[in-house]
């Protein structure tokens, strides 16, 4: 199966890595083929952070952030007040050069995909992008754009049954990403006739990487080190 596996040039997708500029080039230093960064649409700004809103309270909250670099001690949750500068969408474009490929998790609903879009289309240079979200009425304006590609993601299995209609109709997406536990190879082969992607998370073991390999996927997405230089050497 890893043999297999390499032929289909499996994407090693370093999660969280675009969320903190330390982080980027360690993570592009593996090797990685894509970076993940999440946006949130917050008072007229986008902000890069994986971190969650507590509103009404002035927190923002977030486990540990990705260990692509040494390990140290970390604490299990990770405060930060709510009016501490974030990561803006323009300044991580200005760090990613034309042969990065970027993927955009696009968090809640609203208007968050057509800004993260916009914002896109007026950097001095696009990167190529995949643009993915659980709230698919943000992600789908990709389809419009020649730099970027719309993913759907399933992270329960009522939103499962939904992307298995959507995926038949005219309107298929390019690629989608799969909660792990949702996962059978029967279901990734169905999708793969589909969609030229299909990606997981969370994968950070040795163990499940081997999983999910096994079940034909096309795009891994973790966290570890390990796992992405696994992915990577693949080829």
């Amino acid at each position: 199966m890893r043999q297999e596996a390499a032929l289909l040039r499996v994407l090693a997708i370093a999660h969280r890595a675009g969320n903190d500029l330390p982080s980027l080039p360690r993570a592009l230093a593996l090797g990685v083929d894509v970076v993940e960064a999440d946006v949130h649409a917050l008072a007229g700004r986008l902000e890069v952070r994986h971190s969650k809103s507590l509103h009404p309270l002035p927190w923002l909250w977030d486990r540990p952030s990705p260990r692509t670099g040494p390990r140290v001690a970390q604490p299990r949750i990770v405060w930060t007040p709510a009016a501490q500068p974030q990561l803006s969408l323009r300044q991580l474009l200005a760090e990613l050069d034309s042969s990065t490929t970027l993927m955009l998790d696009l968090k809640g609903a609203g208007a968050v995909g057509r800004r993260a879009l916009q914002e896109l289309a007026r950097a001095p240079r696009q990167p190529p992008t995949l643009v993915c979200g659980r709230w698919w009425p943000s992600v789908e304006p990709a389809a419009g754009q020649p730099w970027a590609r719309p993913v759907l993601t399933a992270r329960n299995r009522a939103e499962l049954a939904r992307l298995r209609r959507r995926v038949r109709t005219s309107r298929r997406p390019y690629g989608v990403s799969l909660h792990r536990s949702l996962l059978t190879a029967p279901l990734v082969a169905e999708l793969r006739e589909r969609v030229e992607l299909v990606m997981t998370w969370p994968v950070n073991s040795r163990a499940t990487l081997d999983e999910v390999l096994s079940r034909g996927v096309t795009g891994v997405i973790s966290d570890e080190a390990e796992v992405l230089r696994a992915v990577v050497g693949l080829r």
